[in-house]
């Protein structure tokens, strides 16, 4: 058996410990999260977009926490990130995926595919928040099966015309630059083979925003729809080669389900806290909620949910960051990079594999974990959390979105099964 297959389940060699710099890192970002929480709360309520998020996050530099250096970055590895994106999760699952939008399924995609002069002119500008991402590949026939998108795009020589529509797409109505995915426009009949991604700045002509409104929850997220009508990108803004567009997405999906799994802890760990407070003032029959065996049993679930998903969504991003630290020394030794992602690299393979199948549970067991938290807390605090001005009345409703988005938990269930079977027993 291959000696880095072995390690993923040596335990000896896995390491949660973090730097005295990177500790201090974290604790700005506790304290942004609390200087900013009654304005978030506010801003929840009005159904808008809290204007604070960047430039507060910015002081820190948790725009580009997990970006080279030499980009304007912090550099820090994905754990860090990861424990960053958690904490920011008991702000709410809002706030966090205005991260994953730009960081997770954004930034992260151009510092693992982009070239070197697409980083170095498009990647700064993200770390400093003078540029914020977003990730178009949603559309409204083609949510959990990326691979039946109708977007086309035609090659014309020096440029190419996007064409068609994506929806759903965070940070879409204020982003200045996203990715996006297409399928050529031709009967070539190459299947999958024929997507390509692509670099486009929000200004471009042929772009037309429109928000999505009157939604469950995720309120001040601002998500989009997104025309592209005879779009113009210049050859130079293909990200990676010519129909490598659904493995680019695909290894997007991974780094936004991690990032989705990680603020899944910081909603239950919230919704613990407020319980736990609540039910000891809180008086019914006598005696305080506390005391009572029911309330303690959700109270005692919530934290097993809490303590299940942290172990499995850290050792998720230990994978990912095998994941990274390989391709990122193959770019150093091999100018055709881009053309050894693929599964007849076998070292590739497998390290992404095991990348993919650890977030894919981290993903499915965090979210459906959050949700379940955040019902069994609002059952504590009874009428009173049936309104939005109540913190677990707000992670019950943006819960039920994160069991949707970045596969919905059905499909991610039998993507685990798959991955254990065999692709001969693939159901979807």
């Amino acid at each position: 058996m291959d000696k880095n297959f072995v390690s993923y389940y040596n335990f000896s060699k896995m390491s949660f410990d973090i730097s005295k710099e990177q500790e201090i890192f974290l604790e700005g970002v506790d304290h942004i999260c609390k200087s900013i929480r009654s304005y978030e709360e506010k801003c929840y309520l009005e159904e808008r977009l809290n204007e604070k998020v960047i430039p507060e996050f910015g002081k820190i530099g948790m725009l580009g926490c997990p970006i080279s250096r030499k980009y304007g970055g912090l550099g820090y590895d994905i754990l860090t990130y990861i424990l960053a994106i958690e904490r920011i999760g008991k702000e709410g699952s809002s706030m966090r995926t205005f991260f994953s939008a730009h960081t997770s399924i954004g930034q992260m995609i151009l510092q693992g595919w982009a070239n070197e002069e697409q980083k170095k002119e498009y990647l700064p500008k993200t770390c400093d928040g003078k540029s914020i991402m977003a990730f178009a590949l949603t559309e409204p026939l083609a949510g959990s099966d990326p691979s039946s998108i109708i977007t086309k795009f035609e090659d014309k020589g020096d440029h190419y015309i996007l064409k068609g529509k994506k929806h759903w797409i965070g940070n879409g109505t204020f982003a200045n630059l996203m990715t996006t995915y297409a399928k050529e426009d031709s009967d070539s009949g190459s299947g999958n083979r024929n997507v390509s991604a692509f670099i486009v700045n929000g200004d471009s002509a042929g772009v037309k925003i429109e928000e999505m409104k009157d939604k469950l929850g995720l309120l001040t997220v601002k998500n989009a729809e997104v025309h592209f009508d005879n779009c113009i990108v210049p050859k130079k803004n293909l990200l990676g080669q010519k129909g490598q567009g659904l493995n680019i997405a695909y290894s997007a999906l991974i780094d936004g389900r991690l990032s989705v799994a990680a603020g899944a802890i910081g909603v239950m760990m919230d919704c613990l806290n407020e319980s736990v407070v609540y039910s000891k003032i809180r008086e019914q029959h006598g005696s305080l909620l506390a005391k009572k065996q029911l309330i303690q049993e959700h109270i005692a679930r919530i934290a097993i949910n809490i303590e299940s998903s942290r172990w499995l969504v850290y050792r998720a991003a230990l994978a990912r960051q095998k994941l990274h630290d390989y391709v990122e020394k193959l770019k150093e030794v091999d100018d055709q990079w881009q053309s050894k992602l693929s599964r007849s690299n076998i070292e590739y393979s497998m390290l992404r594999n095991e990348a993919d199948r650890f977030a894919t549970m981290a993903k499915f067991h965090a979210s459906n974990s959050a949700f379940d938290s955040a019902n069994r807390a609002v059952q504590i605090f009874g009428s009173v959390a049936y309104r939005k001005t109540n913190r677990v009345a707000r992670h019950f409703l943006d819960s039920r979105a994160i069991i949707i988005y970045e596969g919905t938990n059905e499909v991610l269930e039998l993507k685990v099964a798959s991955q254990i079977l065999g692709e001969d027993y693939r159901a979807y």
